[in-house]
């Protein structure tokens, strides 16, 4: 259900270099939540750092809501960079697993499957 990689470098490396990487594979960043400093600002007392990266290839997406338009709402895909116990993180809950509690066709299970191939090569050229 998820795929989550441990990196070896800073928060902020891990998430410039998830930026290029998904650039680089012809997704689009539609959005980053920087959850962490979000929470910070609220007064939370919240000491990781977690950015969510929201991640898009226009073809994909397409060929999703082409098929069944109310998972318009299982997109865009979402990336996460954070740290936990002192070590940075890079994760994803995988589109396949979440379009399969959501549909049958099975031309939507190529598509998530598809795209969580390269979503997993965007999080390990990031680490």
């Amino acid at each position: 259900m998820y795929y989550i990689v441990d990196s070896e470098k800073s928060f902020e490396q891990a998430a410039t270099d998830l930026d290029a990487s998904v650039k680089k594979h012809g997704f689009g960043v539609l959005h980053v939540h920087d959850i962490g400093n979000t929470l910070r600002g609220k007064g939370v007392a919240f000491e990781p750092q977690c950015r969510v990266f929201e991640v898009c290839n226009p073809l994909q997406a397409s060929k999703v809501m082409a098929a069944d338009m109310r998972l318009n709402m299982a997109l865009p895909c979402r990336i996460s960079v954070y740290t936990e116990g002192g070590k940075t993180h890079i994760g994803m809950i995988k589109p396949a697993a979440i379009l399969a509690s959501l549909s049958q066709n099975p031309a939507l299970a190529v598509v998530a499957q598809e795209v969580e191939q390269k979503m997993m090569q965007m999080i390990d050229e990031a680490k």
